[in-house]
Parts: structure tokens; C-alpha cells; sequence
């Protein structure tokens, strides 16, 4: 993916007040650190791209100037999705400067990036699932990327969820998970038995790795809460290690667990309420998935569906 250019340092005024935005996402909407980072590192991007367009403070920001931004990314080669994202972070943020008088209007209203397709996401089978998993129960790390892995798969846990998580989050005897999720919304969740042994087998190895007041379910070797990147090194490796032939994340981890459960059950209310996603349309982006799985199955099934393959 293309980069946009280096841009010159935003004038202080355009630095200043997105400072205090990080912190009021801070204070008062509590968001993330992971996710603050984003915003911040989107809007200051931005922001320098924006002093080319010799905009100097945010009360003179126009229409015409989200509209250059948008076209300067677009020739940089930034993609769409990406020029989405920086937009969505500009409309959050300038909403916030109109609530602060800074702006009378929010002129990042209606200005969208380019069309994009929406790539489904992709999956890992369950055959898959088991060799990334086939890990050396004798070392303590391989000990815990397994856990990490099978409570990703076992629970839909986005990748600040999973890294969130306490000592006391989980509930071994009612087999649930407490985590907090986007908005600092709290859900109860299930756990399967796979991942409450490995959980378990964990928690006999972690005294080797924590601190002895650090309240984190995992930690990494500097003996203290396991870092976003960290987690994403580690499920990469694994899934190098393991010789699978496609790239494993965190986030899918999750798309495994979403795609599967609604295979299984066809209940995409529950798989809403298990990912956590505001927005049903969110999830629904998982029924595609699910009638790739049907239609594929048809295909090989039907005597119709086979009798016109054969003649083509």
C-alpha cells in the first residue's frame, strides 16, 4: 500500500488543537490509547498535508480544503479504504470543533474517499485452525501464544480486547470472559473448553514472565502487559512456523470465529452480540461469507447445478 508524501509540520495552532482532542477522547469518550494513537496519528498527518494548503488555524478550514486533501491522497496513492479512514478521523474530529465554537460547521461532512470494493474477510478453516495451533507445550511463550490464539478463535476478541484483559476477567467456573470493548462497553462473554485449558496451563507458567504486581493476563518477556504488536508478531511467526499459506493475525483469528459461528448456528443476531458490533450491518458482511459456503455446496450437491456444469 502506497504512503502519502512527507508533508511539512502542521502550524502549532493546527498541532495544538489536536492535543487537546487526543485528551478529551481520552477523558471524557475513555477510548483506547490504541485507539487515540490512531486518531492522532491519522489527524496529524493530515494536518501537515493540510499547512501545504496554506491553512494555518483550524476556523479556516473549508470544504475546499477537505476536498484538496482528499485529492492530494488520492494522487499519492493512498487507497480508498485508507483515504476513508483519515476522512472518518477529520469528521470526528472536526464535530469536536464546532462543539468547541473553533468551527460553525463541519465541513468534512459529505466529503467521501473514492469507491471502494469491501473485501470479505478472509478465514482460516478448521483444518487450518488445528495446525496453526500445534504448538511445544514445554515452553512457556508457546504456552501462551496458544492460550492467546484459542481465546482469539474461542471468543471473537478484537485484537485491544484481547490485550486489555485481567487476571480476574476471566471466569473459569461460569466458563465466561469479561472484556471491554469499543465506547468502553463492557459484554459478558462465552469461553470455549479448549481455550479455558490453555488458559489454564498458562496461568501455571505466567509467574515465569509477569511481575509480581502486574494485574495483566498476559505478558511478554519485559514482565509486563503484552503489547498490541507484539501479539501480531507472534500470530505472523506462528502462523510461518506452522507453514500455513496465508498471513495469521489477530483480527483473523476473529473472522474464523465469526465465519464458523454463523455456519453453524445461521444466527446472526447472536454473532452480532458476540462481536460486539453496534451495527447489524457490521456483522452482516459474514453472510456473504456464509453464502459463498452454501452456494459452493449446491454446486457440488445439485443435480441441476451439476448437469449444467457438465454441459458448460
Amino acid at each position: 500500500m502506497a504512503r502519502p508524501e512527507p508533508a511539512r509540520p502542521a502550524a502549532p495552532e493546527l498541532a495544538e488543537a489536536i492535543a487537546d482532542f487526543l485528551e478529551y477522547l481520552r477523558v471524557e469518550r475513555q477510548l483506547s490509547a490504541h485507539t487515540r494513537n490512531g486518531y492522532g496519528r491519522h489527524l496529524r498527518a493530515m494536518a501537515g498535508q493540510l499547512a501545504e494548503l496554506h491553512l494555518g488555524q483550524w476556523r479556516a478550514l473549508t470544504v475546499s480544503h477537505v476536498r484538496g486533501l482528499a485529492t492530494r491522497l488520492h494522487k499519492q496513492g493512498l487507497s480508498p479504504r485508507s483515504i476513508a479512514t483519515q476522512l472518518s478521523a477529520l469528521r470526528s474530529f472536526c464535530d469536536w470543533l464546532v462543539l468547541q465554537g473553533l468551527l460553525s460547521a463541519n465541513p468534512a461532512k459529505g466529503i467521501s474517499a473514492p469507491k471502494q470494493g469491501r473485501p470479505l474477510p478472509k478465514n482460516l478453516d478448521v483444518d487450518e485452525l488445528h495446525q496453526l495451533m500445534n504448538l511445544d507445550e514445554s515452553d512457556p511463550l508457546a504456552v501462551r501464544d496458544r492460550a492467546i490464539m484459542e481465546l482469539l478463535y474461542s471468543s471473537g476478541l478484537r485484537l485491544d480486547e484481547l490485550v486489555g484483559l485481567n487476571l480476574g476477567d476471566v471466569q473459569f467456573a461460569e466458563r465466561q470472559l469479561r472484556v471491554i470493548g469499543k465506547g468502553n462497553k463492557e459484554r459478558i462473554l462465552p469461553v470455549g473448553r479448549m481455550a479455558l485449558d490453555w488458559l489454564e496451563k498458562w496461568l501455571t507458567v505466567r509467574n515465569e514472565l509477569a511481575g509480581p504486581d502486574e494485574p495483566a493476563l498476559f505478558v511478554s518477556q519485559q514482565r509486563r502487559r503484552i503489547s498490541h504488536r507484539s501479539v501480531q508478531l507472534r500470530l505472523a511467526k506462528r502462523g510461518q512456523q506452522q507453514a500455513l499459506s496465508s498471513h495469521v493475525h489477530p483480527h483473523k483469528l476473529r473472522h474464523s470465529f465469526a465465519t464458523h459461528m454463523l455456519e453453524s448456528s445461521g444466527d446472526l443476531r447472536a454473532v452480532q452480540e458476540l462481536l460486539g458490533h453496534a451495527d447489524l450491518a457490521t456483522t452482516q458482511i459474514y453472510t456473504h461469507l456464509d453464502f459463498q459456503h452454501l452456494a459452493k455446496a449446491y454446486d457440488q450437491a445439485h443435480p441441476r447445478a451439476k448437469r449444467r456444469k457438465e454441459e458448460e
